[in-house]
């Protein structure tokens, strides 16, 4: 197998996957340096690529880890940035100001309370909800069961709902106060 050639067909068909996901994950739009990481770690790597499983799976693996290791050296993590949220899922049709206000405030919401849930939950909502990866993709990336990641997904959603309408009932609170 030429590695240089396959690496070099994933970098095309999943850079821009590994890109979203690194945003999301760090919280910044400055991963390039992680993108190259990722894709050098799997070139070294190609050898223990066991092909039954997705490449964009296991590279996106490699991602969450090459993420997880510069964490723990620089002890720095942000996640979600409510700029990327914005543009990825503001109206196309509509631009008023008030409803892109609106949109705005929303997901400013959302993210103050997904920064109060434990990592798992975060994980979860990142690979199920924003990145829109399957339960299979996810358990896999994750090293979870498929019935771990549903769980964990469904139990996610409810306390960030719960987080939520907390807010809404009683004007803005801090999001400390509800977490389990």
């Amino acid at each position: 197998m030429d590695y240089s050639n396959k690496i070099e067909e994933w970098f095309y068909s999943y850079s821009d996957d590994i890109y979203n996901f690194l945003v999301y994950y760090t919280g910044s739009f400055d991963v390039d340096d992680y993108v190259q990481e990722v894709f050098l770690k799997a070139y070294k790597s190609l050898h223990l690529y066991e092909k039954r499983a997705n490449p964009k799976t296991w590279l996106l693996t490699i991602a969450r880890n090459v993420v997880i290791d510069n964490v723990r050296k620089n002890k720095l993590f942000r996640f979600l940035p409510i700029d990327y949220l914005t543009s990825r899922f503001a109206p196309k049709d509509d631009k008023s100001p008030e409803k892109v206000l609106m949109l705005d405030e929303t997901l400013s919401e959302i993210h103050q309370a997904i920064l109060t849930l434990k990592q798992s939950y975060k994980d979860v909502l990142v690979y199920r909800l924003i990145l829109e990866l399957s339960i299979e993709e996810t358990a896999t990336i994750l090293d979870w069961t498929h019935a771990k990641v549903s769980l964990t997904y469904h139990r996610s959603i409810k306390i960030l709902q719960k987080k939520l309408s907390n807010t809404h009932k009683g004007g803005r609170q801090n999001y400390e106060e509800t977490t389990p």
